[in-house]
C-alpha cells in the first residue's frame, strides 16, 4: 500500500490534476494507493480573504465567491467534458452552501475560529470530490473517503490537536475492508470528538498523510508537490541551489522549521515515531529523483546539507544590570510570551546575564512589548532593567547538518563570509547537538547571505564576481568585450563566474541582477534609465550582490569622490581613474583603511603604466621586507609616443592631435603636457612605497611655453601649440644636438620626487624607449646596482583596459 499526497500546485488546474491521474495509475499497477489532495491552489487563501471581507461588511466577499465558484466550475468542465449533471450538481450545491456560510458571516460580522474552520474545509471537499469523480468517469477503482469520518481531533480550532488512539482505530477499520484500488482523501480536515469540523493547521494536508501513513505502517509516504524535493537553499533567491537526494528526519525538519515550504514540519513526527521514509517528488516531473528524508545513517561527506532562512523577525532585547546573578528573569519572560501565545523562535543569553535576545514573529512584536514591559514595570520603574528593545525587518538564516558537529569550523566559516559580504549578525544561536547554526540579519540581506553561503559551502570551485563598470567610452568598451570574450575561459580554468550586472555612461545606466547580455549591451544601454552618479551607486546598493565590484573607468572627480560610500558597503572598487589616490594624503589613507575594514578590494594597478604590473610588483616588494631607495621611470605614454614622433619634420601640433586621436592622451591632452599625469603617477608609487606626501610635494617642470601653460581651453591649447611651434622645435634641436632622446622622466630618491622633459643620452636604458612604451627602474635594498625593471606598453585603451581586467580577477582569485 502506498500513500501519496499532493499539494495545492499539483491540483492547481485541470492540466495539473491530469498528471496526478497519470501517477496514480501508474502505481496502481503495482499496488492499492491512498492519495491525500489538498484543495485548488489559492483556493485556500481566497477562501480566507472570502471569510474576513464577510466579517467586516465588505460586499465585494462575494466576487472572490464568483471567482472561486468559476475556478472549480472550470476544472470540472475541462476534467469531465461530457456533461455529467450528478457531479454538477454535487459542486453546485456545495458552492451554495459555502455562499451561505459567507453570508452568515457577513449578517453577524463573526468569523470565530469554529467557523474559520468550516470555510477552509470547502477547498478540500471540492477537490477531493472533483479528483474522485473524474477518475471514475475514466474506469479507475476509486472511492472518495472523506477524512472527516477518520480523524478525531480536540476542539482547538484552526489548529487541531489529534486523538492517535481513535484516529488510527478508524484509519485501520476502513482499509481492512476496502476494496477499491485508489482512495482519494482530502487533506487538512478532520472532526472533533463531538462532531464538530476541525482543521490540522498550516500545512495539514502533508499532516493527514503521515497520519495515515503512521496508522497503516505503509513502507514509504510520499509527499508530491511542484519541486524536486528540498533544495540546498531556495531556489527562487538561489539560481544555483539543487536537490537534495537524501536528508535524515532532523535535518528535514530543521529545513522546514526555516522556511523550507515543500515540508510542513509537524509531518515528519509520525513518520519519524515508525521510521517510515518520506520521499519529495515533483508532481510535474515525475522522473525526477527527488528527496527522501530517512533514519538510514546518511554519510555523504558533506557537513551542511542545507541552508534556510525565517523572513519578518523582531528581535526583542531584554537587558539591564539588574538581570546579572538574580534568578527568574527568563522564567517570568518566557511565561509572559505563552500566556499570551507567543511562540519563540530563536534565543541568545549573554553569559554575563546581562541580556537575553529572543525572535518571534514580527507580528507579534507590539503584543509582546507591552506584555513584557508591564511584567518588568517594577524592575523598569527601578531602572534595573530597560524597556524592552525591538528590532524588525529582521530575518534568521540557519545552516542544517547532522555532521557539522564533526567538522571544525563551519561557524567560522559562516560568520567570515557573511562579514566579508557587509552582512552584520544581530544574533547567533547554536545548540550543542551542533545540527543547526542560525544568525539574525537584516531582511534585506537575505537574498545575499543566502548566496554568499551557498557559494562558500555548496559551490566552493566556482566564484561569481558581479561587476558593475561607470564609463563605457574607449577603455570600458574594450573591458567590456573582454570579459565577454573570456567569461568561459575564467569559469572553466579560474572557477570565476564574472558577471556584468550594471553599466552606466554619462547619459544612461542599466542593471541586470541575473547578468546583461554582453552581445546587446549598447543597445540596451541606449534605452536605459537616466543616469546619475548617485542612482548608480543606489541602485548597486539595492540590489546588495555578494561580490559586488564597481569599476570606475572615467577621469571624473565625482566618481573618485564616491569611492569610501563603494567601500563602505563592501563594494570592491577597481580604478583606472588616478584623482582618488592622489587626491589629498588623508582621503587616500582613508580609502585605503575602508578597504581593510570593509573587506572590500580597493585596485588601481591602472593608475600607473596601464597594464604593466607596477604597483602589484611595489607591493610585493614591500611585502617581502625590501625598502625602496629610488625609482626612475618613464611613466607616461602619451608623452613617450609624442616625442618618439616628434621632431622637425612634423609639427608638435599634429603629433599631440595623432596621441589624442588614439586615444594616447587624456581628454584634455594639458593634463598629460602639463606633467600634472605623471606627478600623479609617481605621487602613487611614492605612497606605496610607504611615504607620506601630497601631489604640492612633487617638483614639477614644465616644458610646455607660457601661453600653454595658461590656456583656458582644449581649443586654446591646441592653438597655443601652433602658435609656439618654434618653441617645441627648440627642445628638440637641443636634445638632437646632444645625440639625445628627449623624454618625460619621473624620479624618486631619499623621499623627494620630481617630473619634467630630460635628454637622455645613448645608452641609458630610457634611450631607445619606442611608440607608447613605459618603464619603471625599481632601486631597492635587495637591487641596490642592478635595479628591478619593468618596461612595456603603458597607453592605449586595450592594456588599460587588460589592467582593469586583471584587477577584476586578482580579486576573484583572493
Amino acid at each position: 500500500m502506498k500513500v501519496l499526497k499532493f499539494g495545492g500546485t499539483s491540483v492547481g488546474s485541470a492540466k495539473n490534476i491530469n498528471n496526478v491521474i497519470n501517477i496514480l495509475n501508474s502505481y496502481v499497477e503495482k499496488d492499492t494507493v491512498i492519495c491525500v489532495v489538498s484543495a485548488v491552489g489559492g483556493i485556500t487563501d481566497k477562501l480566507l480573504l472570502a471569510g474576513n471581507l464577510a466579517k467586516n461588511k465588505d460586499a465585494s466577499f462575494s466576487e472572490v465567491f464568483n471567482t472561486i465558484k468559476q475556478i472549480h466550475l472550470d476544472i470540472v468542465s475541462e476534467l469531465i467534458p461530457v456533461k455529467n449533471d450528478s457531479v454538477l450538481d454535487f459542486v453546485n450545491n456545495k458552492l451554495d452552501t459555502l455562499k451561505s456560510l459567507l453570508d452568515g458571516i457577513y449578517l453577524i460580522n463573526e468569523l470565530s475560529p469554529k467557523t474559520s474552520d468550516k470555510l477552509t474545509s470547502y477547498g478540500e471537499l471540492l477537490s477531493s470530490y472533483i479528483i474522485a469523480e473524474t477518475m471514475k468517469s475514466r474506469g479507475l477503482s476509486t472511492e472518495l473517503k472523506n477524512s472527516q469520518e477518520l480523524i478525531v481531533t480536540n476542539s482547538n480550532f484552526t489548529k487541531a490537536e489529534v486523538d492517535y488512539a481513535l484516529t488510527n482505530k478508524n484509519i485501520k477499520d476502513y482499509f481492512n475492508s476496502a476494496k477499491q484500488s485508489i482512495t482519494i482523501l482530502p487533506g487538512f480536515i478532520s472532526n472533533s470528538k463531538s462532531g464538530e469540523q476541525t482543521t490540522l493547521g498550516r500545512g495539514g494536508s502533508d499532516f493527514t498523510a503521515a497520519i495515515v501513513a503512521a496508522a497503516l505502517h505503509v513502507e514509504q509516504l510520499e509527499i508530491w508537490t511542484d519541486v524536486s524535493g528540498m533544495f540546498t537553499t531556495n531556489p527562487k533567491l538561489v539560481k544555483q541551489a539543487y536537490p537534495i537526494e537524501k536528508l535524515s528526519y532532523q535535518e528535514a525538519m530543521e529545513l522546514s522549521h526555516f522556511g523550507a515550504k515543500v515540508l510542513y514540519p509537524p509531518t515528519v513526527q509520525p513518520a519519524l515515531d515508525l521510521n517510515i521514509p518520506i520521499h519529495i517528488k515533483n508532481t510535474l516531473e515525475p522522473e525526477s529523483v527527488g528527496t527522501i528524508i530517512s533514519n538510514d545513517h546518511i554519510n555523504s561527506g558533506v557537513p551542511v546539507k542545507g541552508i534556510s532562512n525565517i523572513n519578518n523577525i523582531a528581535l526583542l532585547t531584554l537587558q539591564g544590570s539588574g538581570m546579572i546573578g538574580i534568578p527568574g528573569f527568563s522564567k517570568r519572560l518566557f511565561e509572559t510570551l505563552s500566556q499570551e501565545k507567543i511562540n519563540v523562535i530563536l534565543i541568545t543569553q549573554a553569559s554575563s546575564e546581562h541580556s537575553i535576545c529572543i525572535g518571534i514573529d514580527e507580528n507579534d512584536a507590539d503584543l509582546a512589548k507591552t506584555a513584557i514591559d508591564k511584567t518588568f514595570e517594577n524592575e523598569i520603574a527601578l531602572s534595573k532593567i530597560d524597556p524592552i528593545i525591538v528590532e524588525t525587518d529582521l530575518s534568521i538564516i540557519a545552516l542544517i547538518g547532522d555532521n557539522m558537529k564533526n567538522h571544525q569550523g563551519i561557524s567560522g566559516k559562516m560568520f567570515s563570509t557573511l562579514g566579508k559580504n557587509n552582512i552584520n549578525i544581530r544574533a547567533i544561536a547554536q545548540g550543542a547537538s551542533e545540527k543547526n547554526i542560525s544568525a539574525v540579519i537584516l531582511q534585506n540581506d537575505v537574498k545575499k547571505a543566502l548566496n554568499c553561503l551557498h557559494e562558500q559551502f555548496f559551490e566552493i570551485k566556482t566564484k561569481q564576481l558581479n561587476v558593475f563598470i561607470t564609463g563605457v567610452g574607449n577603455v570600458g568598451e574594450k573591458l567590456v568585450e573582454q570579459i565577454k570574450q573570456q567569461r568561459k575561459y575564467l569559469k572553466e580554468n579560474l572557477k570565476i563566474n564574472l558577471r556584468v550586472v550594471g553599466l552606466s555612461n554619462s547619459r544612461t545606466m542599466i542593471f541586470d541582477d541575473e547578468g546583461i547580455d554582453l552581445s546587446s549591451w549598447k543597445d540596451q544601454l541606449q534605452k536605459g534609465e537616466k543616469a546619475s552618479l548617485q542612482g548608480f551607486f543606489d541602485g548597486i546598493k539595492a540590489l546588495n550582490l555578494r561580490n559586488s565590484i564597481f569599476v570606475d573607468v572615467t577621469a571624473n572627480y565625482d566618481v573618485a569622490n564616491l569611492y569610501a560610500d563603494y567601500l563602505r558597503q563592501s563594494i570592491g572598487v577597481v580604478a583606472c581613474n588616478k584623482i582618488a589616490c592622489s587626491s589629498n594624503y588623508e582621503n587616500y589613507s582613508l580609502l585605503k583603511r575602508l578597504s581593510l575594514k570593509y573587506n572590500a578590494p580597493f585596485l588601481f594597478e591602472t593608475n600607473v603604466g596601464a597594464g604593466l604590473p607596477i604597483i602589484d610588483t611595489l607591493n610585493n616588494l614591500i611585502a617581502s621586507g625590501d625598502k625602496i631607495t629610488s625609482v626612475q621611470a618613464v611613466l607616461s605614454g602619451s608623452l613617450n609616443f609624442v616625442f618618439n614622433n616628434f621632431d622637425n619634420s612634423v609639427s608638435f601640433y599634429d603629433v599631440v592631435k595623432q596621441a589624442q586621436s588614439e586615444g594616447y592622451t587624456e581628454p584634455d591632452p594639458r593634463i598629460d603636457l602639463s606633467g600634472v599625469d605623471v606627478a600623479r603617477k609617481i605621487l602613487i608609487l611614492a605612497r606605496e612605497s610607504g611615504l607620506e606626501m601630497d601631489l604640492e610635494d612633487i617638483s614639477n617642470t614644465p616644458f610646455l611655453s607660457e601661453s600653454g601653460l595658461k590656456s583656458e581651453s582644449v581649443d586654446d591649447f591646441f592653438q597655443t601649440l601652433i602658435d609656439d611651434e618654434a618653441h617645441y622645435q627648440g627642445l628638440f634641436n637641443s636634445a638632437k644636438v646632444k645625440n639625445c632622446q628627449l623624454k618625460y622622466v619621473a624620479q624618486l630618491n631619499n623621499g623627494k620626487a620630481s617630473v619634467g622633459l630630460q635628454e637622455i643620452p645613448e645608452g641609458h636604458p630610457f634611450y631607445n624607449l619606442k611608440g607608447k612604451d613605459n618603464i619603471v627602474m625599481f632601486y631597492t635594498q635587495r637591487y641596490p646596482e642592478q635595479p628591478m625593471i619593468i618596461k612595456g606598453a603603458g597607453a592605449g585603451a586595450d592594456v588599460t583596459a587588460s589592467g582593469l581586467f586583471a584587477d577584476i580577477i586578482r580579486i576573484g582569485n583572493k
